[in-house]
Parts: C-alpha cells; sequence; structure tokens
C-alpha cells in the first residue's frame, strides 16, 4: 500500500483511481463498508483503489482548545488500510489553505487535476470545502463536468444502531470494551512507545511496561484483561489504566503486565488489544492490599483471555480474522 502526503505529482499508476474520502476515525464496520465498496467498484473496473483521510482531524484543527479522542491515530489507521488491502492512502494536512478552499476548488485541484479520480466513494453526511460548503449532493453533480462519478453510502448499522465513532467512544468510555470491539470488527487497541515508570510494579513483583496516554484518550479508569503484540508475536496480559490513587498519583498513566515474560522492552513499540473490564479504578490502604489485588485481577484476566484464545468473537469479521492472524 503506497502512502501519499499530497495531491501533487500523484504517480500514473495510482491516477483514475476508485478513491473514498473521510476521516475514517476507528475505522469501524461503516467505514469497513464503504472502503470494502471501493475495492470492488475499483476490481469491477480495473482501477486501483484508495482512501483520502485529513490530518490532523478537522475538528482537531477547528477545536483546538478541545482534545480529541482519536480512536485510531495515523500510524495505526494506515497499518488498519493495509490490512484492508488499499493500493493507496492519500493523507491531506488539513490546515488553513485547505480549510479555505472552497468545494468547487477542491473538486478542481485535488480531485480533477491533482487525483485524476474516476470515482468517488463517501458516506452520506460527507462536508467538504471552505464553511462545509459541499456535501455529498453537491459532489455527485460537480463530478460529471469534472470527470468522475460519485456516490454516497448510507448509514450502516446493526439492530436499532448505526455504526459511528462517537458512539464507539462512548463505549470505551462506559467501560464496555466488547460493545465497541462488535461495533468496530475488532479489538480497540492503543499502540505506542514503552515508557519508563515509577518501578513500583516491579516492586510489588508485577513489572510493567508503561505507555504514556494519548491526549483526549477518554477509556474508562481502571484493570482490563488484554493482548500485547510485540515482534508479530502476541501475549496475554493485565492492565491498569489510571492516576494510581494509592500513591496519590495525579497524571493517568497505561501499565501493562505481559504474563510468563521477562524481556526488557522498554522504549520499544507495542500495541495493546482491549479485551475485556475487570474492575474499577481503586485506592488501596497499602501496598500489601494492592499486591493481593493484583494477583486476583491477573488471575481474572487469564481466565478471560484463556476464554477469548478457544473462541475469539471477533474473528467473526473479516477485519478481526485479518488482525487475529496477522
Amino acid at each position: 500500500m503506497e502512502v501519499l502526503r499530497d495531491y501533487h505529482s500523484v504517480p500514473e499508476a495510482l491516477q483514475g483511481s476508485v478513491l473514498a474520502i473521510g476521516n475514517f476515525d476507528g475505522v469501524h464496520r461503516g467505514h469497513q463498508a464503504v472502503l470494502e465498496l471501493a475495492k470492488t467498484a475499483a476490481r469491477d473496473v480495473g482501477r486501483p483503489s484508495g482512501v483520502m483521510v485529513f490530518e490532523p482531524h478537522p475538528r482537531q484543527f477547528f477545536e483546538r482548545d478541545r482534545q480529541l479522542f482519536r480512536l485510531t491515530p495515523l500510524p495505526l489507521k494506515l497499518s488498519l488500510f493495509e490490512h484492508l488491502d488499499l493500493d493507496f492512502v492519500v493523507v491531506l494536512n488539513f490546515d488553513k489553505a485547505l480549510a479555505s478552499l472552497e468545494a468547487e476548488k477542491f473538486v478542481g485541484d485535488v480531485l480533477r487535476d491533482g487525483l485524476h479520480v474516476h470515482h468517488v466513494i463517501t458516506g452520506h453526511d460527507f462536508k467538504f470545502g471552505r464553511g462545509r460548503g459541499g456535501s455529498a449532493e453537491s459532489l455527485s453533480a460537480m463530478g460529471p463536468e469534472n470527470g468522475f462519478t460519485s456516490s454516497a453510502v448510507s448509514p450502516v448499522g446493526e439492530g436499532n444502531g448505526v455504526f459511528s465513532s462517537s458512539r464507539v467512544r462512548a463505549l470505551l468510555r462506559q467501560a464496555e470494551p466488547r460493545a465497541a470491539a462488535d461495533m468496530l470488527g475488532y479489538w480497540w487497541r492503543v499502540r505506542d512507545q514503552v515508557v519508563g515508570g515509577a518501578q513500583r510494579g516491579r516492586g510489588l513483583g508485577f513489572p510493567t511496561a508503561n505507555l504514556p496516554v494519548a491526549p483526549g484518550m477518554d477509556l474508562a479508569h481502571g484493570v482490563y484483561a488484554v493482548r500485547v503484540r510485540w515482534q508479530d508475536q502476541s501475549f496475554d496480559a493485565a492492565a491498569y489504566l489510571g492516576t494510581r490513587p494509592t500513591y496519590n498519583g495525579t497524571e493517568p498513566f497505561i501499565e501493562v503486565f505481559l504474563f510468563d515474560f521477562d524481556r526488557d522492552i522498554y522504549d520499544a513499540e507495542i500495541e495493546v488489544e482491549v479485551i475485556a473490564y475487570l474492575r474499577g479504578d481503586e485506592r488501596f490502604a497499602d501496598s500489601k492490599a494492592l499486591q493481593a489485588q493484583i494477583a486476583k485481577d491477573c488471575e481474572a484476566a487469564r481466565a478471560v483471555l484463556a476464554e477469548i484464545a478457544q473462541d475469539d468473537p471477533m474473528s467473526a469479521y473479516p477485519l478481526g480474522r485479518r488482525l487475529g492472524v496477522s
């Protein structure tokens, strides 16, 4: 999968594509339906399939005083796109110049003259251009005079709910990772570099790999059963997210204890799949009480993960299956 950082000098082999456009935060099952449609349409006409995203997320650009809970920061989003077998991704820098571009100029300069698109696919509620002046309907009207066609995908959902990034965020805030995963079609995950900590876990007999909490991350505090991916290997683990109230902490951290693991992974990049919520954050009377509870948490996490290993519910979904064997 090729990653383009602008729409100038697009390789000839990637011109004339079927292109999906959106933010795709979370790459949930609704997003996957849009991307699968782009892949299928591209295959039917013998053209490359692509996706265009914007970085930073437009909401971060316009609401700079608020931190957005990004479900999939760009590196993770690109990894998910690659698992979906897209030919290329265009990552456009969402800056003042792009935000000020009129909808007609975006269509002419970016889609027609830059990418020479054949067909564009968006969500039904797609907005673009200065002041969100363009829509899926106006894109459809402008397309033919600019040499391409477009289509908009209706909301995708299950039961009484539509798949959406905001619903996934809400479920993670409410300590419901399984429900969030069912909407995503894979276990939600955090990817970051292991950083140094206070070494308290080691002193308690549970040495942890510590990850910073990304700005805006609003995952419910507490203890989780997780899986850790490192160097193409998967390890069962228990993870804690919180401020360490027993030690009067104020800043949240993620602490991950990998079972039956004794390697040094300081500074390494790991990916933590959030499987199940075990309990909320608590303050303990002393280190001994905390140590006893951690032992119980690890036993509970092992039991949950043993069940998942026998029958992983995410294997029911295409992306979940692909991630499970990667």
